[in-house]
């Protein structure tokens, strides 16, 4: 006898395989309808929850719950704008190098520079107001990145080129922003 590590369910008619925008039932865009990207996590993980499959076999749990993860991670792609800006340059088939390419525009290279002696400047005194400019520039940052986001990826046809270079931006002005809390606790 020869057990099968699919569970044949009919009631999870998800392909899996698709990628994450496919599995939700959104369009492939940057800006997506974040209402409908929840309403449709919900729905997939009353599907596939492990838990439905608890009266299963030990391999309809496995499955079940490697369904429930992939739905997971999914959804945690989609739901960070900027997780879905650096998936959809990847899924175009751009890699955002983040680790290797680190090659930015002069002008960001001049921002980031203020940006750090700004956070250098603030630690060094204990400012709270300093600390909290430097918040208020890098949200703007933040939003700035959505909108120039939302141009290239969701144009026709994308450019996807350029994006993966703000997407690279935006990973710095993350990693400053994390930086600058740890400073002030």
């Amino acid at each position: 006898m020869t057990h099968s590590t699919q569970v044949p369910d009919p009631v999870v008619p998800v392909d899996f395989a698709a990628d994450h925008f496919a599995l939700f039932g959104l369009p492939r865009r940057f800006r997506i309808d974040r209402s409908a990207l929840d309403s449709a996590w919900r729905d997939l993980q009353t599907k596939v929850h492990p838990d439905r499959f608890a009266a299963g076999s030990d391999a309809e749990k496995r499955v079940a719950l490697q369904w429930a993860s992939r739905v997971n991670e999914a959804y945690r792609v989609l739901r960070s704008p900027l997780q879905r800006a650096r998936y959809l340059c990847e899924i175009a088939g751009h890699d955002v190098q983040a680790e290797s390419n680190t090659a930015m525009a002069p002008a960001f290279l001049m921002q980031q520079m203020e940006w750090r002696e700004a956070l250098e400047d603030a630690r060094a005194t204990g400012s709270q107001d300093a600390f909290d400019a430097l918040s208020t520039q890098l949200d703007e940052a933040r939003e700035d990145m959505v909108d120039t986001l939302t141009k290239l990826l969701d144009s026709d046809p994308p450019d996807v080129g350029t994006a993966v270079s703000r997407v690279r931006e935006w990973m710095f002005i993350e990693r400053l922003g994390e930086e600058l809390q740890a400073a002030q606790h």
